[in-house]
């Protein structure tokens, strides 16, 4: 029995440490007729924050962006307002906003700064999101770990 039980802890243990793919390793479908695409990732160094803060579009929540990961969400053609929970008051421009006919598609990155908070060893990730060329995010994207699409 002890065996048995170890065996399957083991594989459980195993299969949370597994890799996500990278992105450029996914076959991803193409943009299905009538809506768009967003692409929001977050390609960061290993000295930022490992918070998972909430995306929104339109105020509403559409996932959990994950340190260097990239996920899509397939929506209506439409405006959006990308944004991502953060510390602090909001500042001006600090999220991204599209405008997205059918079939087209856009990227987000999400980006973040350390902002000190109470005494001089204390600091919290404030985010904001920025639009990204095409060219530049798809090359940033195919590097980092796929978490799904919608």
């Amino acid at each position: 029995m002890f065996k048995r039980t170890s065996a399957i802890a083991f594989l459980l243990i195993a299969a949370n440490c597994s890799q996500l793919p990278l992105t450029s390793a996914v076959v991803i479908p193409p943009v299905p007729s009538g809506t768009s695409r967003i692409w929001i990732y977050r390609n960061e160094g290993p000295h930022e924050a490992s918070d998972t803060p909430y995306i929104r579009l339109n105020s509403q929540i559409t996932g959990v962006v994950q340190p260097n990961g990239a996920f899509y969400r397939d929506a209506p053609p439409g405006h959006y307002s990308v944004t991502v929970d953060s510390y602090g008051a909001p500042y001006p421009n600090q999220f991204a906003q599209v405008d997205l006919g059918a079939g087209q598609e856009a990227f987000v990155e999400v980006l973040s700064k350390r902002e000190k908070v109470g005494g001089p060893e204390g600091s919290r990730a404030a985010y904001f999101t920025e639009p990204v060329p095409a060219d530049v995010a798809r090359a940033a994207i195919g590097a980092i770990p796929f978490y799904g699409g919608s």
